[in-house]
């Protein structure tokens, strides 16, 4: 499952970190944020180096719908009742500019990324008075939006609001060209942090300035990200042989469907889960329905997923790590925003560094909450749950997985623990421990992607007990 991104750009490739290194600052994590905050810190003449435990891009960015919006489905009404005007137009401001400085790197660059201007709307089936309200806040934060009842979408709908001056893009043809000026190893997995230590399994990195922008951030203490946040997954379609559109459009109800155009292309979205979340029908199949419901004749040519986080308040952590790490930086909790959210936070992050005021920081503080010692706690019993159950070594007779059918997989319970077993075409079955590496939550079986997900903080695992996503940072307990 590629999405049309990866099939279409390859990305220069780089070597693992091999020995120990000195700089002023380290980025941990090789995707949209963490590169344009390297490229943004770089600019300012800061000697950086960015370090990835995959390849560039390999994460989420490859898997975005790539929408460079500062519409946020129907988010401002909700902040100026939440947090005031004030913050709210931070917020506003801070993603406007995000969207320019796009549309400055790509001209100063000359990059040929498909960057096309765009509106962006939010539309409801059912509601004209909540799309009224988010018209009215846009504009009163300073968005040029407008209320209408005239779309291109192929079906009727009650209202929707319109942002003006939007963008879309191929991430991958952008970062490939931003990250080409960058000092990058890859394949080079970041274990801990100590100090102003960056410790990976290729050599350390001393850095007076350390960022954090590896999606899920795997540092849990300080700063107890695994207590604000949860990770939802999203699934997206490439269509060909279907009428395109005047702009990116967005569902407001999460049960709605979202879609961009790209090329000869619609990219279509939706069915979107919590991570780990059991379901009776396949994500995949449903959005496949809904297309044909909504494009008769369409053709599927692509298929991919992407996997979000989201705060307590929808809004990113974006700042200082924690009040006790004044020179760690985290951009996370991005809530399917990513392309602009990664701007913003680079923009932020780099100025803070530089000792330079940004007048939007505020609202995306990490610190606007505050994290009870009894996290502590919890974490201390999660980490000695993990511990105490991965030290038994797997060997299931045959005779115990005999209900479990080929390309299917489960959870069986051996000897008082429970136990992941997968079984390929072939019949042949891989077994795991269905307790998460990260802090001792139990698995539950994917079947749209093959994969172990945590439904406590997002961690995806292989059918082979191998990690694909964090917050976790070890593979499963594998069986014979």
């Amino acid at each position: 499952m590629n999405s049309v991104w990866s099939a279409e750009c390859q990305i220069e490739k780089r070597i693992k970190l091999s020995r120990d290194i000195e700089t002023d600052t380290v980025v941990i994590g090789a995707g949209m944020a963490g590169i344009l905050t390297a490229f943004l810190l770089q600019e300012k003449g800061i000697k950086v180096v960015v370090v990835e435990g995959n390849e560039v891009a390999s994460g989420m960015t490859k898997n975005t719908t790539a929408k460079i919006t500062a519409q946020h489905n129907l988010i401002y009404s909700r902040l100026i009742k939440e947090i005031g005007l004030e913050k709210a137009k931070q917020y506003a401001r801070a993603n406007v500019a995000a969207i320019k400085r796009y549309k400055d790197i790509i001209d100063e660059l000359n990059i040929d990324c498909h960057y096309e201007e765009m509106p962006a709307y939010v539309y409801s089936l059912r509601d004209k008075i909540s799309i009224l309200d988010e018209t009215n806040a846009a504009i009163s934060v300073g968005i040029d939006a407008e209320y209408t009842e005239t779309v291109s979408l192929p079906f009727k709908v009650k209202a929707a609001v319109k942002f003006n001056n939007q963008a879309q893009f191929n991430p991958l043809e952008f970062i490939s060209v931003v990250s080409k000026r960058l000092d990058i190893y890859e394949h080079t997995m970041v274990r801990e942090v100590k100090d102003n230590v960056v410790i990976t399994d290729n050599g350390n990195i001393t850095a007076r300035n350390i960022v954090v922008a590896t999606h899920y951030p795997f540092i849990n203490v300080p700063g107890y990200y695994f207590l604000r946040m949860y990770q939802k997954r999203s699934y997206v379609l490439a269509l060909e042989n279907v009428p395109l559109l005047d702009g990116m459009y967005k569902d407001e109800s999460e049960k709605g469907y979202s879609f961009r155009n790209y090329k000869d292309y619609v990219i279509f979205g939706g069915e979107g889960h919590k991570t780990g979340e059991k379901r009776l029908e396949s994500s995949y199949e449903k959005l496949r329905k809904a297309a044909k419901e909504i494009y008769p004749d369409s053709k599927e040519v692509y298929n991919w997923s992407a996997q979000d986080c989201t705060g307590l308040d929808e809004i990113p952590y974006i700042g200082r790590y924690s009040a006790k790490t004044p020179h760690m930086y985290v951009a996370t909790g991005f809530n399917k925003w990513g392309m602009t959210s990664s701007m913003v936070s680079a923009m932020i992050i780099s100025d803070m560094i530089t000792e330079k005021e940004n007048e939007n920081a505020d609202v995306f503080s990490p610190q606007r909450f505050n994290v009870t010692a009894s996290a502590k706690n919890l974490y201390e019993q999660g980490k000695e749950t993990v511990t105490s159950l991965m030290l038994k070594k797997l060997v299931i007779p045959s005779s115990d997985i005999e209900h479990v059918a080929n390309n299917t997989g489960a959870i069986i319970e051996y000897e008082g623990h429970k136990v992941g077993v997968y079984k390929d075409g072939t019949g042949k079955a891989y077994f795991v421990s269905t307790t998460c590496t990260h802090l001792g939550c139990q698995l539950e079986w994917n079947p749209d992607e093959l994969s172990w997900d945590c439904p406590c903080h997002g961690s995806r695992f292989d059918y082979e007990g191998n990690l694909i996503n964090n917050p976790a940072l070890v593979d499963l307990k594998k069986g014979e």
